[in-house]
């Protein structure tokens, strides 16, 4: 545990621990979201690297899951809903401390944006298919951003409501929707693999087929987006029960993913060409569903990529909610995140705004007419900061347990050989795929083909970031600049001591 000496919390500060192992994989699968990464992942990496996404789904699976022995170790050592921003910045420094908490932060507020349009998108899809293609003149274009951001919005209102008035009632809702959306996705991609025409094929599981260096390094990235979000149950430490509770959330939830992703991507591509994925891009789930089935069970899938797209968003806001407390009660942010509702025990002033931030980069990115080239550009700038962040917190692992390597050869390979090989390999990833964006265009363009507008993004993020914490250190006087460590949790969830008063 971090050695901030114990203060007592100010009244509205408290947070309840009320969560389980059950909300924990809640949190952690609705936040990976594997039917919306099924739904949007699939065509999108296809245009990547063709039929190769099996082989690097199962590749990137290795350094994440290293990652997430890593988080868990941490998390026994120091639980603390700012996890990474407080384990680095305890163990390599408040500087790469601060930004490893500013860029999961804004990964996931350019997460809620953009998938605000993915449910605007389906929901449109269902007014379609009952007949409604326009209303006012305005055309209900499934593929056009603004119509779908539009649409998108009002159900992100109302997803930050349910996530302000009770996490627990957030996480079981979650839960209920997962039950149904892993029901379809398992039916339909089991009856694609049984009955798809494209014969299933070895070279599918071979990277070495993948055309080259860059090529290889961008699927990877992507395929580590795949899985983000596991990490989600760590971020509600502090309300879980028990620390531990949250390390096996995470996990199981990994694991789960691993099998889906898996499963999914070879029966993808036993019923679907390599065109006809690439043709498709974020709607190939609902393709799928209408190839295999008549109405009205091929709307199933859309419903179920709704209901992951919901779950998604809401996961999503609650950790990034949580994240901005940590970062509040340290002095690094303002005071307006640690705000507790004195009924529903939320920081819900925190999650409203975070709601308002997401909605205006959402309004943003209308600028990017056409709905999968604005997937593309943000699912990649995403893929890049999550690189940065994961690879931080595992060099983090790897140099606070480093006295293990004294400790006998398994307990050396898994607090820092693991950890750290990990991390060096997402950062050089990242750090070789940022390299390849600023050599492969020679202007800048809003389009996800675009190397200088691909790196602008990310560079963006870490530019602000770096700003950010020097108002933190300069102006804020955060003592977090001083220590690198972030303020003991058990401290700041004490009922106060009017005594002391």
């Amino acid at each position: 545990m971090s050695s901030a000496p114990p203060v007592s919390s100010p009244p509205g500060t408290a947070l309840r621990r009320s969560l389980g192992v059950v909300d924990g994989v809640a949190l952690a699968a609705s936040s990976t979201a594997a039917t919306t990464s099924i739904a949007i992942g699939m065509g999108t990496i296809a245009t990547i690297v063709g039929l190769q996404a099996p082989a690097l789904l199962l590749l990137a699976f290795l350094p994440v899951l290293g990652i997430a022995t890593a988080y868990a170790r941490l998390n026994r050592s120091e639980p603390n809903m700012g996890n990474g921003y407080v384990w680095v910045g305890r163990s390599l420094g408040p500087w790469p401390g601060f930004l490893t908490g500013w860029v999961t932060l804004v990964g996931s507020i350019i997460f809620c944006a953009y998938t605000s349009a993915i449910m605007g998108s389906v929901v449109l899809i269902f007014a379609n298919k009952a007949g409604l293609h326009s209303v006012a003149g305005i055309a209900l274009d499934p593929t056009s951003t603004g119509v779908t951001t539009a649409v998108g919005l009002v159900i992100l209102v109302g997803l930050t409501v349910l996530a302000v008035t009770g996490i627990r009632a957030a996480t079981r809702f979650q839960f209920a929707l997962l039950v149904f959306e892993y029901a379809v996705l398992l039916a339909f991609c089991g009856w694609a693999l049984i009955t798809g025409d494209h014969a299933f094929s070895l070279s599918w599981f071979n990277p070495l087929e993948i055309s080259s260096g860059k090529t290889f390094a961008q699927g990877m990235v992507l395929a580590v987006f795949f899985f983000w979000g596991w990490d989600a149950a760590f971020s509600v430490n502090e309300e879980t029960r028990s620390p531990g509770e949250a390390a096996r959330g995470g996990l199981i939830a990994l694991f789960a993913m691993l099998g889906l992703f898996l499963f999914a991507s070879v029966a993808f591509q036993r019923e679907m060409s390599l065109a006809e994925l690439v043709k498709n891009g974020p709607q190939a789930l609902p393709y799928l569903g209408e190839k295999l089935a008549s109405e009205p069970w091929a709307t199933l899938p859309v419903v179920a990529l709704m209901f992951s797209a919901v779950a998604s968003v809401q996961a999503t806001l609650i950790p990034t909610a949580r994240g901005l407390f940590a970062m509040s009660r340290d002095r690094t942010m303002g005071p307006l995140w640690t705000r507790i509702h004195p009924r529903y025990g939320t920081p819900a002033a925190g999650t409203a705004v975070v709601m308002a931030i997401a909605a205006v980069i959402a309004l943003l990115a209308v600028a990017i007419p056409k709905l999968s080239d604005m997937l593309l550009a943000a699912v990649n700038a995403i893929g890049l900061i999550v690189a940065l962040y994961y690879g931080l917190t595992a060099l983090a692992c790897a140099v606070r347990f480093r006295a293990a390597r004294h400790e006998g050869a398994r307990e050396a390979l898994l607090a820092v050989g693991v950890p750290a090989v990990s991390g060096l390999i997402l950062l050089g990833l990242g750090g070789y795929l940022a390299y390849s964006y600023l050599t492969m265009s020679d202007h800048f363009a809003l389009s996800p083909d675009n190397g200088w507008f691909m790196f602008s993004l990310p560079a963006a993020i870490v530019l602000a970031g770096l700003g950010m914490a020097a108002v933190a250190k300069y102006a804020r006087h955060s003592p977090y600049f001083t220590t690198g460590r972030g303020t003991d949790a058990d401290a700041l969830t004490l009922p106060m001591d009017r005594t002391a008063v």
